[in-house]
């Protein structure tokens, strides 16, 4: 999205905040002992309070209000009463939503209590490639080279991206122009970012898978190769330098 006007600005500033305070509210919130469709439910309220409307529930009919993603999955899980959440899992919570014609998208993986399994060196690495990917990006740069950023420096950890997932422009609708902030760089790709829009950028870090397939509900990505994936995103504001972070209220960095 453009933004051309003030109250376009606090338009996405508002709905970011929301998402913002949901992801953060909801991660706080996750316990042993809780199943996924509990925490979805508690977001959802969140959402309600807000005045916002669940993106994925709202645009696709996806069965719950947030997608909540446990130690395999990669992205879209299903809330389910029958999932219980463990100590030690790896739980990626992804919100979106739209308040008043305007749509934000943000997202966070964590680990549930002791990291008994040993994932936070993965989620570390997922939040640290975001902010430095974040920090480079203003108007005119490659998004191929953001691409690039990313893969370089997963790679450097000893880990992998995920090659089908990808950020995306946001603001009057979930997905907009561009389509595909990919994790890796395709060198043919010559499109820019743009200065005063607004996107949703992300991080697919993998352990050792590259591609992410759907299971037969429809919804619930896996990695192809098995292990585990970590993402974190914020829907930005591009500038002629940092980037205005919209959903800084989720607090990953904190």
């Amino acid at each position: 999205m453009s933004i051309t006007q003030e109250s376009e600005l606090l338009g996405m500033q508002r709905v970011s905040e929301a998402v913002g305070q949901t992801l953060k509210l909801m991660s706080q919130y996750a316990q042993p002992g809780m199943t996924t469709k509990e925490l979805d439910e508690y977001g959802g309220a969140i959402l309600k309070e807000y005045g916002a409307k669940s993106a994925p529930y709202e645009t696709y009919g996806f069965p719950g209000y947030t997608c909540i993603s446990v130690n395999k999955e990669v992205a879209h899980g299903i809330p389910k009463n029958a999932r219980v959440l463990k100590e030690g899992d790896l739980i990626n919570i992804d919100v979106s939503a739209e308040l008043d014609g305007f749509w934000s998208d943000n997202g966070g993986s964590f680990v549930l209590g002791k990291d008994i399994h040993h994932h936070q060196p993965l989620v570390n690495a997922s939040k640290e490639i975001l902010k430095k990917a974040i920090s480079s990006i203003k108007g005119g740069i490659k998004i191929a080279d953001i691409g690039f950023l990313i893969e370089s420096e997963a790679k450097k950890r000893g880990y992998k991206v995920i090659k089908n997932l990808a950020g995306h422009g946001v603001g009057k609708s979930l997905h907009e122009q561009p389509e595909d902030i990919l994790n890796y760089r395709v060198k043919s790709n010559r499109e820019r970012f743009k200065k005063n829009t607004t996107v949703a950028v992300e991080t697919f870090i993998a352990t050792k898978s590259t591609y992410a397939d759907t299971l037969d509900d429809g919804w619930t990505l896996v990695g192809n190769k098995g292990g585990f994936v970590t993402q974190h995103e914020h829907t930005i504001l591009i500038t002629d330098s940092t980037p205005e972070i919209l959903t800084r209220s989720n607090g990953i960095w904190d």
